[in-house]
């Protein structure tokens, strides 16, 4: 039987960057991280249905649990150290559950709409806000109307405004640098700060090759 369910799909901005620059180890420990905050920041029955890679799919039948849910984990990870950018998507609709696994087209948009959130973002369809029953606690900025493959016709997107501390990125491994004083900084270019001084040389050899 197919029921109205909340659904959120998200993953690490930049997992490929940071695999190429520290290794399948980190990569490794970065996923794990995610993971754990992950079911820290689950809100009322919102649940960690799947992980594939740096990809989760979370469920709830609340919008407001799941969209309190989406915020805990962009502050978290905003927050986070040596982590990376979330992205994601959140939709509503009628999903059939069998043996534990779900069907349907909200599953298929939600992946789509995650794909079009960019770092650090989390986009949402009209069909979510409407299933929040406390529209008002929550911020929207509209994106839009988007196309979907296998959808005739254009969908409006939103963007969760979510409020967060501001931070550098690595260049280079796409890592959220909070602190500044224990980063590496450029020795010329201002506000340009890398976790490590293995990120500063690869930057200083493209840069080398680029001007070669």
């Amino acid at each position: 039987m197919e029921q109205d369910l909340a659904i959120l799909i998200a993953d690490l901005s930049g997992y490929t960057a940071l695999t190429e620059a520290h290794g399948s180890t980190t990569a490794a420990d970065v996923v794990d991280k995610f993971i754990e905050i992950t079911n820290e920041c689950l809100c009322g029955d919102s649940h960690l249905h799947s992980r594939t890679g740096d990809e989760v799919v979370l469920i709830s039948t609340s919008a407001d649990d799941l969209v309190t849910t989406a915020i805990l984990m962009m502050q978290k990870t905003t927050g986070e150290g040596n982590f990376l950018q979330l992205h994601g998507g959140l939709h509503y609709g009628k999903i059939l559950k069998r043996n534990n696994n779900y069907f349907g087209t909200t599953i298929n948009l939600t992946s789509r709409i995650a794909n079009k959130a960019k770092p650090g973002t989390f986009w949402c369809s009209e069909e979510f806000i409407n299933a929040l029953s406390e529209k008002t606690a929550f911020t929207f900025h509209a994106r839009d109307k988007h196309s979907f493959k296998n959808l005739s016709e254009e969908k409006e997107m939103f963007e969760l405004l979510i409020e967060s501390d501001l931070c550098h990125i690595d260049p280079v491994c796409r890592m959220l640098i909070n602190d500044t004083d224990k980063a590496i900084a450029h020795p010329d270019k201002k506000n340009l700060f890398f976790c490590s001084s293995g990120c500063l040389e690869i930057y200083t050899s493209k840069s080398l090759e680029g001007q070669a």
